[in-house]
């Protein structure tokens, strides 16, 4: 893999909650230099403006994901009509961790019939969940018509992304739906573990250091 397809699969991401518009428009300004697939960033921080080809994604029911459905979709099309091309919402953990997958997929429906056409990512928090949890959560993101599932916030204590979690979303909906690693990865060894696991996208705040490892 050479840099110009490493960078492709990357979301370039900025979420911290101290962020400001001027670190918005720096984190566009490196994405844009790198060439990375999007950048990720805040609601509250849409609109935004980006270059020709630049995608932007944001964040719903983030980070803790203990959210009203209704609450997430009327979040979710709020930010789509401020111009986000993609959504990645948090499903409710507590329903995960107690095994109710009926209401991991309703979740995630509402804030898919919110906004239909744009594509939908669902972040598990797989550091929380056990291995049955997460196979049962990402075939919950299926039916529900999520186009990714996603493995963290990358704020959760329990950690990030690991392979053998990408491992598991492969098995599970592999070939039918994206999947994105994203917590804790900050270095090119990473990165590429992960997608030879079977992610199709990287979310990461270290982008810059991540590519020119390669």
């Amino acid at each position: 893999m050479n840099k110009h397809e490493l960078v492709q699969y990357i979301d370039h991401t900025l979420l911290k909650p101290e962020s400001t518009a001027a670190d918005v428009a720096a984190l566009i300004e490196e994405a844009a230099e790198l060439g990375t697939f999007s950048v990720c960033v805040s609601p509250s921080q849409l609109p935004v403006k980006t270059p020709e080809g630049l995608k932007v994604a944001t964040v719903v029911g983030f980070p803790s994901g203990a959210v009203k459905p209704e609450i997430k979709a009327a979040e979710a099309a709020r930010a789509v009509a401020d111009g986000a091309d993609e959504v990645d919402m948090v499903i409710n953990l507590a329903n995960a961790c107690s095994g109710d997958f009926d209401a991991v997929e309703a979740d995630i429906k509402a804030v898919r019939d919110a906004i239909p056409g744009t594509l939908l990512k669902v972040i598990l928090e797989t550091a929380v969940l056990d291995d049955d949890q997460v196979t049962q959560c990402c075939l919950a993101a299926e039916r529900a018509g999520a186009n990714f599932v996603k493995t963290s916030t990358g704020f959760h204590p329990a950690g990030g992304a690991s392979v053998h979690a990408i491992e598991l979303m492969q098995a599970a909906v592999g070939g039918r739906l994206g999947i994105k690693a994203s917590g804790g990865i900050r270095d090119t060894e990473t990165a590429l573990a992960m997608i030879a696991a079977g992610a199709t996208r990287i979310g990461a705040s270290s982008s810059k250091k991540i590519v020119e490892g390669l």
